[in-house]
């Protein structure tokens, strides 16, 4: 089949490239900087260059940003705007399947419980926002597309995405635990949904493969993780002696406030990151493809995970 991945740069997106390798594979994306001479990669502006394809994955988006540094008008014009400008390609093109990423973040902030795919969404961050807005523009054209068109369309909800060559909190986890500084988090014993880039690429094929079912769906590994748990992970992948202290709660949480102000490296959305309950549902995406578990365990992704950091 022929496939298009729009942000196929990224760290989702060339996973996915490499991944689908057996298809013809297209990009959409803003950098041109890809290695891979076999990828023929086109900008925004040239939509309608672009062959014919029979899968679409829409990746491209700003991510996001923890240091809050980021304007709220930006997250709409890139998140929603560039998937008004793409599923609207979609529909008018021969494409049969339309795979969409928003975020968990798109439903909610924080999580009372086990969020599932059935809860209202109530986003309070801009890019949570922006995700839910490109969502609502796909579900208003959702049935003409499916009953009229024979389209299959899938909103997808990946909690934190890792894997080789990710960026973010877990590199933070990580560096600081290389650096033998002792975590000072232990006081906040949470439980929290990743999901690993092998578990992710592993849903993709098979909704890119098989006659699955339109609709929206979690990404999340098997099972929750706590953040002390995942220290002590990376404390053994090293290896070297794992030191998690047990701070007040209430100081943590004052020096977080003052990092967001000051721009420290804690602050108060990177301390919620790390230490916030965030339990997500991935039953109706196992349901629908027909397994049981998906083929890694939360502790054997981030394990994976962590040895690519450590051999670069």
């Amino acid at each position: 089949m022929k496939v298009l991945i729009t942000g196929i740069n990224g760290f989702v997106g060339s996973n996915l490239a490499h991944t689908l390798h057996s298809h013809d594979i297209y990009g959409v994306s803003t950098d041109f900087s890809n290695t891979n001479k076999d990828i023929e990669i086109f900008s925004w502006n040239d939509l309608n260059k672009i062959p014919h394809a029979d899968v679409i994955i829409h990746l491209a988006g700003k991510a996001h940003d923890t240091k809050n540094r980021t304007k709220t008008q930006e997250y709409f014009n890139i998140n929603a705007g560039l998937t008004y400008r793409i599923f609207d390609w979609f529909l008018e093109s021969t494409a049969r399947k339309f795979i969409f990423f928003s975020s968990i973040k798109a439903v909610a902030d924080d999580v009372d419980g086990i969020l599932t795919e059935d809860m209202t969404p109530a986003p309070i961050s801009p890019y949570g926002e922006s995700k839910l807005k490109a969502e609502e523009y796909i579900k208003k054209y959702c049935n003409y597309a499916t009953s009229k068109l024979g389209k299959q369309i899938y909103i997808l909800r990946p909690c934190m995405i890792h894997g080789h060559g990710n960026k973010g909190n877990l590199n933070l986890l990580y560096n600081v635990a290389r650096k033998r500084i002792p975590w000072p988090l232990g006081a906040f014993d949470n439980q929290r949904s990743f999901i690993s880039m092998d578990n992710v690429s592993y849903i993709i094929k098979l909704l890119v493969e098989q006659n699955i079912s339109s609709g929206i769906y979690n990404l999340a590994d098997d099972e929750p993780i706590s953040t002390n748990e995942i220290i002590r992970i990376i404390c053994d992948v090293m290896p070297c002696e794992c030191k998690i202290w047990r701070i007040n709660k209430n100081l943590i949480m004052s020096i977080a406030m003052l990092g967001s102000i000051i721009h420290l490296p804690l602050n108060w959305e990177r301390l919620k990151k790390l230490t916030q309950n965030f339990v997500v549902s991935n039953d109706k995406i196992k349901k629908t493809l027909f397994i049981e578990n998906l083929p890694l365990s939360a502790k054997e992704g981030l394990i994976k995970t962590f040895h690519s950091f450590n051999t670069g």
